[in-house]
């Protein structure tokens, strides 16, 4: 028998199928099932060690394009700045070490949840076992608290209650039971005849018997499911790698080419090897991708005081790509709290907040409410079932305080909570009689119904009466609304039983419900408009998700809803096509949520997942951007994340898209700042080289301007504020290039104004007759002039149109260069002549050209560029 399909068959033939009886299993029986199915506990592949990672660091083509770039020091001599790029490269690999070896700790996390002790009934007896010595074919014994340690088929049942949120999401406890279910395909929170290990026991006690063990449990599929769940390299790693491969080669090119007509001119082979090696040590960005860290750490910090923890810091500029949001409903859509909306009183349906207590039978229905009723609210904490926590609440509202009530009409008895009857009565004395109060399902109390209470009195009711009632209940229950009846009756005797719950007078029904917060429906329509499908993923039922989805905007149409059993009868491909068409997926597994999460993204999107339970986790970890629950989230949860919301708030995901997006813009410009200076750099040794000039550069000018005044302006630019539109704007397309040909002409025509002022510089030098002159003007003038740019690449419009000072972070990395070079020029450091005034004074005027005319064109002749 399928160990999926217990559910379907009676006890005693699981007993049977299992070769089990009431009295438990032998120790001979145990011994020969361990050996059979072996321990209770979550296996994993073989990991790697923290060296391999490490190892594994530097097969980034970037990263081995700063290596080159260090061994290339060495061979100049400049073993100072050799150091200083191989410090960078092994910072960022212990980085990332460190990262991913907390990545990996999701299954640790998961073998945590397993309660240490277990109680089982064994040779007849209740004996005490380590959880991992549990087989298949033990008895559990449950009780309110107990962790369940295996999936097993209850046997017994005495109200009993589980929390399965970590398997299924929803925080409701579920009713169990032993009978049998007879449909075919049932979602894993409709299994109530069933228990799952990871769960614990919130009222009541029962037996089950074991069907499921270690790996083979549903805890132990989604085990599974981690360890083959693949986290995605996001867009910004992607972009760089492709960048660094074409710089890479196109500077072996421009290198093979300059070393190439060096030697045809008849220049010596090692001085032609070494002008070629200088320029690609100006051509090589040895910065980018601290620069790159630097400016998503700065960014992490600022979503950090927006309620978002960004635990992997490449994944902050994905957020900017997102084009797909797959959204938990319980906690991070809704307010995680059962709240009463509506109430059926006095054949009239009132909101929650307009009963008035000046009438007899809105006061009459509020004490009923909270003496039927076994929960207490305190300051700081809730202590009952939800939904009785939501009817004290409901009181609170008016003043109406449930200990007060219940000491004013004492309780003498009670007939409790039972999930085959589906009600709750207490006897409680008012005045000189006894009324027996009761609570529950509609459909069960309809037929139990004598008469009704309104507000001309208590009447025998009408079959009109009764489908009224039948009415309101499907039009509550259609909005998504849990409905419960609230009746009476006086009762002679203290001593009353389930056989009394009969004979009623009905008062009104109540309808409640996990509301959506506030904040939801205007964070699903900025979604919307900055291009983002917001979709829902949840274990509750498709009325209930879908009339919250409606609320706050994500559902148009009840067809855009699916549940978990249609899915499963679709294939990859069948469910990649009709992706598009859905909004709200209801009573998922953790299986379908992976399964949509790889749809979403074999259409081509950027998705991300939030969640907070154990089953969240495998789909959190294939998105694009896992985003776990702070609050509410368990740890499995957090650790296969990218994000952590710290107020579990779906609003705080669009803060952290808007700041995504900037950051990713932010980053572009500061790239764009490294590269068109690097290509001035470049166009200038080309001139030299295609003219037969002396080398503009010496080796270690290169460095300075690559090490020291390159890297505060591009992390300065890094820091830029976010522009007010960015969320009007679509996703930007991850298949795009960042070297795309906007972006490449860019650079080529900023770097060649550069190299413009550069060569007339270094042409005033060499008209003195002095090399070493003309080598300083040439080093001055590319170094200031690339300080300068640092205001052009801030933003693609005008700094006038930005603010000039919005961004002091630019203001300040240029004076610091500013009186770096002149420190540089004034003592005579690194190879450079000592300047007269007149030169220094050549030097100031050329480098300011090129932030002119690039100002002068963005101001008047293309205002509207991006």
């Amino acid at each position: 028998m399928n160990v999926t399909e217990y559910y379907r068959e009676p006890v005693q033939k699981v007993m049977n199928e299992l070769e089990v009886t009431h009295q438990g299993l032998t120790d001979y029986e145990v011994r020969t099932r361990q050996r059979q199915y072996g321990y209770n506990e979550l296996q994993e592949g073989e990991r790697k060690s923290a060296s391999q990672i490490f190892l594994e660091q530097f097969k980034d083509f970037l990263v081995i394009i700063l290596m080159v770039a260090a061994l290339i020091s060495v061979f100049l001599g400049e073993v100072q700045s050799s150091i200083v790029i191989l410090v960078v490269v092994i910072l960022n690999a212990i980085l990332g070490t460190v990262q991913q070896i907390k990545a990996e700790k999701s299954l640790d996390s998961l073998k945590e949840m397993a309660a240490p002790i277990a109680r089982v009934l064994r040779n007849g007896q209740v004996s005490e076992i380590p959880s991992k010595e549990i087989v298949v074919g033990d008895i559990l014994i449950l009780d309110a608290g107990d962790y369940i340690s295996a999936d097993g088929r209850i046997i017994e049942s005495h109200s009993l209650q589980v929390n399965e949120s970590s398997l299924t999401g929803e925080s409701l406890p579920i009713v169990k039971m032993a009978k049998v279910i007879n449909e075919k395909e049932v979602a894993l929170g409709d299994k109530t005849n069933m228990v799952f290990s990871g769960s614990f026991v919130t009222n009541g006690r029962g037996k089950a018997i074991v069907t499921s063990i270690g790996m083979n449990t549903e805890i132990g599929k989604i085990a599974n499911l981690l360890d083959s769940a693949k986290e995605k390299k996001t867009p910004l790693q992607i972009s760089l790698e492709h960048f660094g491969k074409r710089l890479a080669i196109g500077i072996i090119i421009i290198c093979l080419i300059i070393f190439g007509l060096d030697i045809l001119r008849g220049r010596e082979l090692v001085d032609s090897f070494m002008f070629a090696v200088s320029l690609a040590v100006a051509a090589i960005p040895e910065a980018l991708s601290s620069i790159v860290t630097i400016v998503l750490a700065f960014g992490t910090q600022k979503m950090a005081k927006e309620n978002a923890i960004v635990r992997k810091l490449h994944a902050v500029e994905s957020l900017g790509s997102i084009s797909v949001i797959c959204s938990d409903k319980t906690g991070t859509l809704t307010q995680n709290k059962m709240t009463v909306q509506k109430v059926y009183i006095n054949e009239k349906v009132i909101q929650h907040d307009q009963l008035q207590l000046g009438d007899e039978l809105h006061h009459t229905f509020l004490h009923m409410a909270l003496l039927c009723n076994n929960s207490v609210t305190f300051s700081d904490r809730e202590i009952g079932d939800p939904t009785e926590v939501a009817l004290v609440h409901l009181g609170n509202n008016y003043n109406i305080d449930e200990l007060n009530i219940r000491k004013q009409y004492k309780r003498f008895g009670e007939v409790p909570f039972d999930s085959n009857r589906k009600l709750m009565s207490t006897v409680n004395r008012v005045g000189n009689r006894y009324i027996m109060i009761t609570k529950g399902a509609v459909d069960v109390l309809l037929s139990r119904i004598m008469k009704i209470e309104t507000s001309q009195g208590v009447s025998n009711i009408t079959k009109q009466q009764l489908e009224a009632i039948k009415q309101i209940n499907s039009n509550f229950s259609n909005e998504g609304l849990r409905v419960l009846a609230l009746v009476y009756k006086e009762v002679n005797s203290t001593e009353v039983s389930a056989k009394d719950e009969d004979g009623f007078i009905f008062v009104g029904l109540v309808a409640m419900m996990d509301p959506p917060r506030e904040e939801s429906k205007q964070a699903v329509a900025d979604c919307i408009k900055a291009g983002i499908k917001p979709v829902m993923i949840t274990g509750d039922h498709k009325i209930t998700a879908a009339a919250i989805a409606k609320q706050i905007g994500i559902l148009k149409d009840p067809s855009e809803a699916i549940e978990g059993k249609e899915i499963e009868n679709l294939s990859d491909k069948e469910l990649r096509d009709k992706i598009e068409n859905f909004s709200v997926f209801a009573r998922v597994s953790p299986e379908h949520k992976i399964r949509i999460v790889k749809a979403w993204q074999e259409k081509g999107n950027v998705v991300a997942m939030t969640g907070d339970g154990v089953n969240d986790g495998p789909a959190l970890k294939q998105a694009d951007i896992g985003v776990a629950m702070g609050i509410m989230g368990t740890e499995v949860a957090k650790d296969a994340s990218s994000m952590i919301l710290t107020d579990d708030n779906f609003s705080t995901i669009v803060k952290a898209i808007s700041n995504g997006r900037s950051l990713y813009e932010n980053i572009k410009n500061a790239i764009k700042f490294l590269l068109s200076g690097n290509t001035g750099a470049i166009f200038v040794v080309l001139y030299a080289t295609l003219f037969a000039l002396p080398a503009p550069f010496a080796p270690v000018h290169l460095l300075f301007i690559n090490l020291l005044t390159d890297s505060l302006p591009a992390i300065a630019i890094g820091l830029e504020p976010q522009r007010k539109k960015v969320l009007e704007e679509r996703p930007r397309n991850i298949h795009e290039p960042l070297l795309n040909k906007r972006f490449v002409s860019q650079i080529g025509l900023e770097g060649l104004l550069i190299a413009a002022v550069t060569i007339i510089a270094f042409q005033r030098g060499l008209s003195t007759g002095d090399t070493m002159v003309a080598s300083t003007m040439a080093f001055a003038t590319l170094c200031l002039s690339r300080l300068f740019h640092g205001f052009n690449c801030r933003s693609n419009e005008s700094i006038f149109k930005i603010g000039l000072f919005s961004n002091l972070s630019v203001w300040i990395a240029f004076l610091i260069g500013f009186i770096l070079l002149n420190v540089v020029l004034i003592v005579g450091l690194f190879d450079v002549a000592i300047l007269s005034r007149s030169q220094l004074l050549t030097i100031y005027g050329l480098a300011i050209v090129p932030l002119i005319i690039i100002q002068f064109n963005r101001l008047f002749f293309k205002q509207n560029r991006k």
